[in-house]
């Protein structure tokens, strides 16, 4: 069949390295031009007991490891290209055969399995660093938002506060200085009026003037009277 115009093509040299008893290494490439965004893998085992799809998008990696394999097993795997309008086909098929628990890993391939899977790391660790970020920026945000409620209510309750203080120093009046003072009876207490001093001069029975007893300064105001 023929691919679909809007979607990218099937993807080309198909290879299986890694292989172990319960995982091996599936890596393919994609013609450049074309936008991938994701792949597609159908994996099989060639007896038809078990069957998986894999599919995953938002990235960029060409490599794959296929994980849960039986021992000693015979598989078969195609790889699709996820593109913006649509998947492509299927590519060629690809037979692999798992090790036993006591062959050994072939040399050729250890060294690129170890970069395919070191760059899955990664692309792992990138996608964990971006929700963390994600999350220390929200809660940066909310920890301001709440900053900036709790100053606005602290503003507005000193305000409130100076307000009353103000209102009840107006209603509470200080009392004339001027004020007559009361008793401790209740009664108030009035000015005492201060009463002419009156000087009675008695006379002396032998007839003498007593004006002469008094003081100088005294005969100065009034005139002593003669003998």
């Amino acid at each position: 069949c023929l691919a679909h115009p809007d979607r990218p093509p099937s993807p080309v040299n198909v290879t299986v390295t890694q292989l172990k008893a319960n995982s091996a290494t599936v890596s393919w490439d994609v013609p450049e031009g074309d936008v991938v965004i994701g792949y597609a893998i159908l994996q099989q085992r060639q007896d038809g007991q078990m069957q998986r799809f894999i599919r995953e998008v938002n990235t960029t990696n060409r490599a794959c490891v296929l994980w849960d394999l039986a021992e000693d097993a015979d598989y078969i795997i195609q790889v699709q290209s996820i593109g913006l309008y649509g998947e492509s086909q299927a590519s060629k098929r690809v037979h692999f055969r798992t090790l036993k628990e006591t062959d050994r890993l072939p040399s050729n391939s250890s060294n690129q399995g170890d970069i395919t899977m070191e760059g899955l790391d990664k692309d792992r660790q990138l996608q964990t660093g971006e929700i963390i970020i994600i999350v220390a920026v929200l809660l940066m945000w909310a920890v301001c938002l709440w900053a900036a409620v709790i100053a606005l209510f602290c503003r507005q309750y000193d305000i409130i506060k100076d307000n009353d203080s103000n209102n009840n120093k107006e209603k509470t009046k200080p009392s004339s200085e001027h004020s007559t003072p009361e008793r401790p009876s209740g009664g108030l207490l009035r000015s005492k009026k201060k009463s002419p001093s009156v000087n009675i001069i008695e006379v002396a029975a032998g007839g003498g003037c007593a004006w002469s007893q008094l003081p100088r300064h005294a005969c100065r105001a009034w005139p002593c009277p003669s003998r």
